[in-house]
């Protein structure tokens, strides 16, 4: 009888823990959590409002035609005009592209070509990218336009300076004829031959025999190591004048 007892005992404790045991168990492993994601850095929009193709455009940049034998700049600015923002241009512009005469602003449309439009923001010629710093455009009229910074612009170098030219006073009248040859005259510079004929006192008092070209610039040499150095007119490569300014300028014009 006793050890029917003891093993009914043992039975019911077997039974008891097993359930016990039963309701402690875990029903599962809680799914991990999902690792927390940072939202995308947000880029903050340009303080002057401007996409960044337009931001692009802002600052100095030559205009020209294909040959790059017609020069003008061009400043792309910010201000806001009807239809787009302000453009200023160089004063004798109009005299190298008559085009550019009702230019006042600029804008940029949805397909991304730049428009240069007038005062009441109607296009007057109308740009496409060709590469980044580089937009080319054409008209009937004026042909190819070259628009590209002024930084990007190509650097004249001797080639593009040899031959005849003559120098102007302040009033546009030649007064001497000389030639810039491509034959060695010394280290680092070329021979320049002044025509018979020349009796402008400032010509012949400098007595140019040589010339070279430096990181874009046109200088003159006289035999006792003086220079004349001289810078492309906005208006035309065909004219380059003698820098500093001064009320009496010196500019070589190409014959």
């Amino acid at each position: 009888m006793r050890q029917g007892v003891i093993i009914a005992v043992a039975v019911a404790a077997t039974l008891c823990g097993g359930v016990g045991f039963a309701q402690n168990a875990p029903t599962g492993a809680p799914a991990p959590s999902a690792p927390v994601q940072n939202p995308p850095p947000q880029t903050a929009p340009p303080q002057n409002g401007l996409s960044d193709a337009a931001n692009a455009l802002v600052g100095a940049w030559e205009f020209s035609n294909a040959d790059h034998d017609k020069i003008c700049h061009f400043n792309f600015r910010t201000d806001a005009v009807t239809g787009g923002y302000r453009l200023d241009i160089d004063k004798n512009c109009p005299n190298v592209f008559p085009s550019t005469k009702n230019i006042a602003g600029w804008a940029i449309d949805n397909y991304g070509s730049l428009r240069l439009i007038d005062a009441r923001g109607n296009p007057v010629v109308e740009l496409t990218e060709v590469e980044s710093g580089m937009y080319d455009g054409f008209t009937p009229e004026e042909g190819r336009y070259i628009l590209q910074t002024a930084a990007a612009a190509p650097m004249r170098t001797a080639d593009d300076m040899v031959g005849d030219w003559a120098v102007a006073r302040g009033n546009g009248k030649p007064v001497c004829m000389l030639t810039l040859a491509k034959s060695p005259a010394g280290p680092d510079a070329l021979e320049l031959k002044v025509k018979p004929g020349c009796v402008d006192a400032l010509v012949t008092r400098f007595n140019p025999v040589a010339w070279r070209m430096d990181e874009g610039e046109l200088v003159l040499l006289s035999p006792r190591g003086e220079t004349w150095q001289f810078e492309e007119n906005d208006t035309s490569s065909n004219s380059w004048q003698r820098v500093p300014e001064s009320s009496d300028p010196v500019i070589l014009v190409r014959q």
